[in-house]
């Protein structure tokens, strides 16, 4: 499409142009966006399957069985818009927006929900296998277990008394831990009943027969036998009121096909003994805790329960007992499950997060439109209109893509804008140079006493028709040095926006979370700003430049000269590549500085990357509260790592406690400590990273900083020289070293958004060098006299106006970033500017140094060898159709 400059061109692209915006006009008014759980307000969790105990692999099929259990689970509670997902092989991601509370979301997503229906064998004074006694017994309330109300012939069962609160674990480690399953079955108390208070009964009489000993409900051991009715005979369960008082909350569970005679089977065999007898009790298991054990006392000995259901009761919560009821219907997940990763993140953070980005976005849009308007005019101000429509396609795209939006999400969306003016800036200077050579070949002509064309022979001039009328004087034509200009900066412009997307690509495959958001909206940012900059922007300008009244006052349109500095640039002619040597030393001794900075000061890695916890609060109360407080009452906290917690500011008057892996009774200790210290706080996000989840995550990031310098390496080796390709490898290590020493001598994180911070960094700085690069191949294959050194330097003054340009507009669009962005988009930012910054000097003073270096021990023959061999091919090519079709030349 850049080659067609005709009008059939030029309606295709406007056609073209206004479908796409039509289109994504369309889809940003009917499709909401997808926004992510840190704009939303939401809990993210991230489970990982275990291999089973009885043998089943923890693979990617049986993750997949998981992954249904607990959808039905969280379909069962209603939670509205929940997303469940495999990653990789084992690992699960759950979304579920809304959930403020994260002990509440672990709760119903974590468990593994192993439940089983055993005899009672006995019970023994002293613990066994499984979970130890919940605390409080003497005054534990109790629930039963009775056939429904409505059937005829069930036998009755007599209550057994419930949990209480504030139970501990023993040695073998149940799949959910007990504050977790008291959180569950909090408030489930009910009647005294026949039970079993105080029992101490016998114990078993055959011990070989006890599968596990495991603490009732007021902290009586007993000996349990083998499961009599598994959890997958269950067919339903459902949560309602009494059918007899309607008053008080029950759970419903039938059986289904073999579990209904094993059903009947247990609770006969359990009535044949005695009253008050433990083994006339039957306990329900729900992951290796007792959650009811009912006595039976009406039923016929060998004949039980035939009805094939039963009614738990107690004093259940509408809530509790529909929480018990997913559990049971929702069956046991087929493997166990372990949480490595948690945030939750509150609506008030995500709003506000909106509306700095969006402020960021219009200002940046702004500021960035006010200044290309002002270097280039008229086309200046068109590719701004053209910065509009390109925010239009790229929301159209991501909401009709269904996209997820995340926070680094947005700032991918912004940053993208600076790949657009890039795009405008390269053919802008080309369009320049182009109307600058030919306006210098009219004067030429016109020296030469030759006539000026008229209107129709500059017509023809312009589309290309050859004419046999004697040479004319044609005057330089805008739209002739545009088109020209689009023609030779396509080769630069594909490729810094390729360089861009294999950075794009590699954050969404290695990253994780909301920085995989950024990666998507990076690389649908950087295509749409391609098809902005070569596609819609051409339309405008192109229609523009053939006006009359643009025609007759060129300086209008911007394009009709070259840049004052460009020119003094050129007319100077100042020997930057004189002083590579002295370039490469000083690069050298920054590299030397920035190894030095982990040395003497310890990285602060990100929670992502070590494994930990971070929340941040907001003071709601009335007093304030120091960072040197705050730190004081977590240190003096009883859990362990309180001491070591890392307490500081983050944001306006907001507390960030960084802690160790602790659990969520810890975690709440702390909320209450602060609460109490200043009359109230908020939290406004809480973050949980596992250990093994940290390991990965950091060995990813490395593979991925990794991946891209190699395949940026192989891109650059293949489109130009390899001398080039190391160079420019070389160039950007030296830009991260120093980005990375200077974020370690500054104390800020290195986290997930600093390393999508570093890939953008990676492809701003390769888009610098490759841009340049592009310069020298072109002013090499024009210029066989002068030696390597002068072309380079000759190309580095030529493409020094275009990286000032470039680089000044996304200094506009980080800076409104850095100031309305928030804690995680200022570091983000920060990292952008000093990449940006240090990437234009190691361009300029490391990457075309070395490749004047290497190209000594480069055999690649030069561009203007390899333009000369493709000539000479054409032309023995074509004479060879003409001798084989007969011609006579």
């Amino acid at each position: 499409m850049p080659s067609q400059s005709g009008a059939g061109g030029r309606w295709t692209r406007a056609l073209i142009s206004l479908l796409v915006i039509l289109v994504a006009f369309g889809a940003a008014w009917i499709i909401p966006p997808r926004l992510g759980l840190d704009l939303s307000g939401g809990t993210q969790i991230v489970l990982e399957t275990q291999d089973g105990a009885d043998g089943t692999e923890a693979n990617s099929e049986n993750t997949d069985q998981v992954v249904e259990v607990l959808r039905q689970r969280i379909d069962r509670l209603g939670v509205a818009e929940s997303t469940l997902s495999r990653s990789g092989e084992n690992r699960i991601i759950v979304e579920l927006p809304g959930v403020q509370d994260p002990t509440e979301a672990a709760q119903i997503v974590g468990q593994t929900a192993q439940l089983s229906f055993h005899p009672v064998l006995g019970v023994t004074a002293g613990g066994g296998q499984g979970v130890q006694a919940p605390g409080d017994s003497a005054n534990a309330p109790a629930d039963e277990s009775r056939a429904p109300a409505d059937t005829e012939g069930g036998a009755e069962e007599a209550p057994a008394d419930e949990a209480a609160e504030g139970a501990e674990g023993t040695e073998e480690a149940p799949q959910m831990t007990e504050e977790e399953m008291q959180e569950l079955l909090g408030g489930m108390g009910g009647q005294g009943g026949t039970g079993g208070t105080g029992q101490t009964g016998q114990e078993a009489e055959d011990p070989s027969q006890v599968a596990m000993t495991l603490p009732d409900e007021q902290g009586n051991y007993l000996q349990l036998g083998e499961t009599a009715v598994p959890g997958d005979s269950v067919a339903s369960a459902d949560a309602g009121l009494d059918p007899v008082n309607r008053a008080e909350w029950v759970v419903n569970v039938n059986f289904r096909g073999e579990g209904r005679d094993q059903w009947a089977e247990l609770t006969g065999q359990a009535a044949c003994f005695p009253e008050n007898d433990p083994r006339r009790r039957v306990a329900i298991v729900l992951d290796n805790q007792v959650i009811s054990s009912p006595s039976v006392n009406d039923a016929a000995c060998d004949v039980g329960q035939r009805e094939g259901s039963t009614t738990i009761s107690g004093s259940f919560t509408s809530e509790s007992a529909n929480e018990l009821a997913v559990l049971i219907e929702g069956g046991s997940l087929p493997l166990p499950v372990t949480e490595v990763q948690r945030q939750t993140v509150g609506p008030t953070l995500g709003a506000a997060a909106i509306q700095a980005s969006a402020i960021a976005a219009l200002l940046g849009i702004a500021f960035t439109a006010l200044y290309i308007t002002v270097v280039y005019r008229l086309v200046g101000f068109l590719a701004s209109v053209a910065l509009g429509f390109y925010a239009l396609i790229a929301y159209g795209v991501l909401v009709a893509l269904g996209a997820t939006l995340t926070l680094p999400g947005l700032a991918g969306f912004v940053l993208a804008i600076g790949m657009a003016i890039d795009a405008n800036v390269l053919i802008f200077e080309r369009a320049r140079e182009e109307y600058q050579r030919q306006q210098q070949t009219y004067e030429a002509n016109k020296s030469a006493g030759m006539q000026d064309a008229t209107e129709a022979e500059v017509r023809r001039a312009e589309s290309g028709i050859a004419t046999r009328r004697r040479r004319r004087a044609i005057p330089a034509s805008l739209e002739k040095g545009f088109v020209e200009g689009s023609q030779k900066a396509w080769s630069a412009v594909i490729d810094t926006n390729i360089t861009t997307l294999i950075a794009a690509a590699l954050l969404f495959f290695f990253a994780s979370g909301t920085v995989q958001g950024f990666g998507v909206t990076l690389s649908i940012g950087t295509i749409v700003s391609m098809f902005s900059a070569l596609v819609v922007a051409r339309v405008l300008v192109e229609w523009a430049v053939r006006r009359a009244v643009i025609r007759k006052h060129p300086a209008v349109s911007g394009l009709n000269k070259i840049g004052a500095v460009r020119a003094w640039l050129v007319e100077k002619n100042p020997g930057l590549m004189k002083y590579r040597k002295h370039a490469l030393i000083a690069a050298a001794a920054l590299v030397l500085v920035s190894l030095a900075a982990p040395l003497v000061r310890a990285p602060n890695l990100g929670v992502e990357f070590t494994g930990g916890r971070v929340i941040e609060y907001e003071i709601t109360g009335d007093e304030d509260l120091s960072v040197d407080e705050a730190r004081e009452i977590v240190a003096g906290l009883d859990f362990s790592g309180s001491d070591t917690a890392v307490v500081q500011e983050a944001g306006d008057s907001d507390i960030s406690v960084r802690t160790g892996d602790i659990s969520d009774a810890e975690a709440a200790t702390v909320t209450e400590a602060l609460g109490s210290a200043t009359g109230g706080v908020e939290m406004v996000s809480d973050e949980l990273i596992g250990p093994s989840m940290g390991d990965e995550l950091r060995n990813r990031a490395l593979i991925a900083l990794a991946a891209a310098l190699a395949l940026q390496l192989v891109y650059l080796a293949w489109r130009f020289r390899w001398s080039f390709g190391v160079s420019t490898m070389l160039s950007l290590a030296f830009n991260l070293a120093l980005v990375i020493g200077l974020f370690i001598w500054m104390g800020k994180p290195i986290d997930g958004v600093f390393l999508a911070a570093l890939l953008s960094v990676i492809g701003f700085t390769v888009n610098d060098t490759v841009v340049v690069l592009d310069r020298v191949r072109d002013e090499w294959a024009k210029d066989d006299k002068s030696s390597f050194a002068e072309i380079a330097n000759r190309a580095v003054l030529n493409t020094l106006p275009r990286t000032v340009n470039t680089t000044v507009g996304a200094w506009i669009i980080l800076g409104f970033l850095t100031v309305f962005g928030g804690t995680s988009l200022q570091d983000f930012s920060i990292a952008m500017l000093i990449g940006l910054s240090t990437g234009v000097v190691s361009t300029v003073f490391v990457a075309v140094p070395l490749a004047i270096w290497l190209q000594k021990w480069d055999r690649t023959a030069p561009p203007h060898v390899i333009k000369e061999r493709k000539n000479r091919a054409r032309v023995a090519a074509k004479a060879s159709r003409e001798e084989g079709d007969g011609a006579v030349v």
